[in-house]
């Protein structure tokens, strides 16, 4: 046990979502009205899409396996994953603390029509409508790319760099297609993460050297 202890120590970043979880959902509760609604001309002009659903909801994967992974391959990896995820989340909770803010995009859906419709209409039981921007869906998103393109022991795997990237354009577009989010929201989350990014991988990464690090497994 105390072996494991050390190996695995850096598991106390997980105490974050102590933090964040009850902050999130007291958002979700409180948010109801009299917030800014996140709405410009060319959210009109993006039609809805069920099929999107797909990856909107391989986002929970998408993040949970980069977790995971990044635990258990690489505690550097993992400290500046986590340092950038959770950075860029806090942010986005402040942001909606202290500007209350939601979308009035959604379409109603018929589950009976399809499987892809009756997952959308899931979401939209589960998921209010408020604390929209900047999006989360899309923040961590291009948070695991990053960390993905910036692992040297992913490097040598083109094919898993390709996927990512195309798995991360897919989940942000669905947040707009399915229309849980305008595009504001997205641009918002996407200049948030180009914000943070320096003082997570910027210092480390100007020489186009890594530091030297250690590793958790291997």
């Amino acid at each position: 046990m105390k072996k494991l202890s050390k190996k695995y120590r850096h598991a106390w970043l997980l105490c974050y979502w102590l933090i964040y979880l009850p902050w999130f959902f007291y958002l979700e509760r409180s948010v109801q009205k009299d917030y800014t609604n996140m709405h410009v001309a060319l959210d009109d002009a993006i039609p809805f899409n069920e099929f999107f659903i797909v990856p909107y909801l391989l986002w929970f994967f998408y993040v949970g396996g980069a977790f995971v992974y990044f635990f258990f391959a690489d505690r550097q990896d993992y400290y500046r994953f986590c340092g950038f995820l959770f950075a860029g989340m806090t942010i986005c909770l402040a942001v909606c603390t202290f500007f209350p803010n939601g979308t009035d995009l959604r379409t109603a859906v018929d589950p009976e029509k399809n499987l892809f419709c009756r997952l959308v209409h899931m979401i939209h039981m589960a998921d209010t409508s408020t604390n929209v921007f900047p999006s989360i869906h899309v923040y961590n998103s291009v948070g695991v790319h990053w960390a993905v393109v910036r692992s040297e022991r992913l490097r040598k795997y083109r094919l898993v760099r390709e996927v990512s990237f195309v798995l991360m354009v897919l989940i942000c577009m669905s947040t707009v297609f399915l229309k849980q989010h305008s595009v504001m929201d997205v641009a918002g989350a996407v200049l948030l993460a180009y914000a943070v990014y320096p003082f997570v991988y910027g210092s480390a990464y100007a020489s186009g050297r890594r530091p030297v690090r250690q590793k958790v497994l291997g």
